[in-house]
């Protein structure tokens, strides 16, 4: 019999899963990931050679990070289908749900015996497929959402350029490159986040890799998960309009006066701790400044607010607040941000679907039911 003893709002606390993946460390305040320090990997590797990593176990050699490349550069054509699907939506349609829409489309292409394959090398060859398609569908559904023309991946341009390409059109720097490659490595993977555990829960029922990883978008939309970097960003912007830095005060003390939410800051399970990602990329915002005629006073703005809300709530950034200003700085348009931690993500999800239909139970919670109990049905009519 369950009890109240047993329940726990949000599975807070609640250990569900053993992995290999990684693990945040708490008091050495460490994002794990195979053993290594996410901070360090970011700063010392390519996005791409830690995907390898997350996925395989182990740093790729020079001959498996060059393969890695092909395979993804190979594999990031969109079938005319799935363009004509974008350019269909309504043009109210979030890029995160013409993506969730994209990802699950793209399940229809697949030989049905190889679909419901769950052996680490069909599941992984589809996984590689869904981190290859995933941004050129999200770019191409913001596109499709402005009256935009489409831009496939140039087959020429890495992973992280082509992204950069495929939202505006124009041959990216390479500073920008770089910073939008460290912000995916900073993304790539949490140990067991709402959407991360939405993909397992799914892959448990045995389901297919794209399902698993459709149902880990509608997950990362929400504003409490991934769609917070774009309010971060957004609420920059708003205090920008509104006045700049000289306003950022009130504009935070009237929010929480509302007892409205300060998108950003806090973590379920980092606390009161500093996230080790904000602490990072937070030095490298004067570098990007430059960008943006508005860099300087939004800068000013973003310290601020950080100042405030630390001096009002004890609260750390998250790594959702400066990411959300850094893509602003490259030119980024906020309702790509959610779309691109999802696709910065998916060699984490890939990992922990390959993981959970190799060593799989179902996952079947109970609850603490607190509805009446012995009712009787009244009579109905006498006809029946």
């Amino acid at each position: 019999m369950t009890t109240t003893n047993d329940y726990s709002p949000g599975l807070e606390g609640v250990i569900s899963n053993a992995t290999t993946i990684s693990y945040l460390d708490l008091d050495k305040e460490e994002i794990v990931i195979r053993g290594y320090d996410l901070i360090e990997l970011a700063q010392k590797l390519s996005y791409l050679e830690t995907a390898y990593l997350v996925m395989h176990g182990k740093e790729p050699t020079q001959q498996e990070a060059a393969a890695l490349r092909k395979t993804l550069s190979d594999q990031a054509t969109l079938p005319p289908e799935v363009y004509a699907m974008l350019k269909s939506l309504p043009k109210q349609t979030h890029p995160m749900d013409a993506l969730r829409t994209g990802i699950s489309m793209l399940a229809g292409y697949e030989d049905p015996a190889i679909l419901n394959d769950h052996h680490p090398e069909p599941n992984f060859a589809k996984g590689l497929k869904i981190m290859a398609k995933a941004p050129v569908i999200a770019c191409n559904a913001y596109r499709a959402n402005q009256g935009q023309p489409s831009i496939p991946a140039d087959p020429k341009l890495g992973f992280t350029e082509n992204i950069l390409w495929m939202i505006n059109g124009k041959r990216p720097d390479k500073e920008s490159v770089d910073m939008l490659d460290m912000v995916l490595t900073c993304y790539i993977e949490h140990e067991l986040a709402n959407s991360t555990f939405t993909a397992r829960i799914i892959a448990s029922s045995l389901c297919d890799i794209y399902g698993a990883i459709t149902g880990a978008v509608a997950s990362l939309k929400g504003p409490l998960h991934g769609g917070a970097n774009e309010a971060a960003a957004q609420m920059l912007v708003d205090i920008l309009q509104k006045g700049g830095a000289a306003k950022a005060e009130q504009y935070i003390t009237d929010i929480r006066a509302a007892h409205g939410r300060i998108m950003g800051f806090g973590h379920r399970v980092y606390m009161r701790k500093y996230d080790p990602r904000a602490f990072l990329l937070k030095d490298y915002l004067p570098r990007l400044l430059h960008k943006k005629p508005e860099g300087e006073e939004m800068y000013a703005i973003y310290r601020k607010v950080e100042e405030v809300m630390f001096r009002e709530t004890k609260l750390y950034p998250n790594a959702d607040y400066p990411i959300g200003f850094i893509l602003y700085l490259l030119d980024v348009p906020i309702p790509l941000f959610t779309p691109l931690f999802l696709c910065a993500r998916i060699p984490g999800l890939i990992a922990h679907v390959e993981e959970q239909h190799k060593e799989n139970r179902l996952f079947r919670p109970r609850v603490i039911y607190l509805g009446p109990r012995e009712l009787h049905p009244e009579k109905a009519g006498a006809g029946r």
